[in-house]
């Protein structure tokens, strides 16, 4: 198909694609309207420059019928001469829900998915980048929250961050194809369809047009000062393993570079999962030291004593008991 043939939201998603399509594609469908758009818009790419392109579905087996949901979707790609794979995940019970599991579980079949040098390409939207904006500033987890998801890390590349889903829906429309509306994006349950539903809608009536675009410069704008503090963290040097970190080095860095050097230090002594709450307990041993005994982190226990944080592992004899 040449270009000039394309509707205007079918061309927006094809430029958007060849902007970053330097390579063989990989794309990640479930049939709704940003990802169909995507899948389709990057066949027509790879045909045009003689590249790769696959998709795959996954299938995370949480709904009534989802099985045939995946076939479906993966017989509409087949007619438009895609290559495409159903792959089944199982969503393991997770303390930060089963949105968070789902995500964690897709994630990692994907990466099982691709091939050596091949993008994986993922249909958010501005939208999305928007969404994700409001529920991190309503965690207050600070500036990497409001930061967004990237357009790119490492293989992972998101090309519809700057347009609408108002565009793909009617890049499907052009194309002739009809999108799987996934009912979880209807289920007033789940905290990021009140978002979209409830919230963007309010905010833009009360505030005027626009609101998604501000949000979306937000994250870009946070993501360049959060990337530059991780930079400059990352150029502090850590104790060597089973060592101290002294207080008084610590006291001494800015509070936006401590809170980052205190966070990568404690990763290499095998804490994980480690939320703001988390770190603000630590850094209150530092500027807030009253004699608390020590704070459990997940997978280990801080300790102030002799002038430094000791790290321990989770359950040592010798951490005593939480502050």
């Amino acid at each position: 198909m040449a270009k000039r043939a394309l509707g205007p939201a079918t061309l927006a998603v094809v430029q958007a694609v060849e902007a970053v399509a330097d390579g063989p594609l990989l794309i990640a469908c479930s049939g709704g309207p940003d990802s169909l758009a995507l899948a389709l818009a990057a066949q027509l790419v790879g045909l045009r420059r003689g590249l790769d392109v696959r998709a795959v579905i996954i299938d995370h087996g949480l709904q009534p019928g989802s099985a045939e949901v995946a076939a479906a979707v993966a017989e509409q790609l087949s007619v438009h001469g895609i290559e495409v794979a159903v792959r089944s995940v199982t969503v393991a019970d997770s303390a930060d829900g089963t949105e968070a599991a789902a995500r964690q579980a897709r994630y990692a079949a994907l990466e099982a998915e691709a091939r050596p040098g091949q993008l994986i390409l993922l249909g958010h939207t501005l939208d999305d980048q928007a969404e994700t904006v409001l529920l991190g500033l309503a965690r207050g987890s600070g500036p990497r929250s409001l930061a967004g998801m990237p357009a790119r890390r490492g293989a992972i590349v998101r090309p519809l961050l700057g347009l609408r889903a108002s565009v793909t829906a009617q890049a499907c429309r052009e194309l002739g194809v009809e999108p799987w509306l996934d009912p979880h994006n209807s289920e007033p349950r789940f905290t990021r369809v009140r978002v979209r539903h409830r919230v963007l809608p309010l905010l833009e009536d009360e505030l005027g047009p626009g609101i998604a675009e501000a949000l979306a410069r937000t994250a870009e704008l946070a993501r360049r000062d959060a990337d530059l503090l991780d930079a400059l963290a990352g150029q502090h040097p850590l104790p060597a393993p089973g060592l101290p970190f002294p207080v008084d080095e610590l006291a001494e860095l800015a509070p936006a570079l401590r809170s980052r050097v205190l966070r990568d230090w404690l990763r290499t002594c095998g804490a994980n999962d480690l939320s703001a709450a988390h770190l603000e307990a630590v850094l209150a041993l530092i500027d807030d030291w009253h004699g608390q005994r020590g704070v459990d982190l997940p997978g280990v226990r801080v300790r102030r004593r002799d002038g430094g944080l000791w790290v321990e592992p989770s359950g040592s004899s010798a951490a005593g008991s939480a502050h």
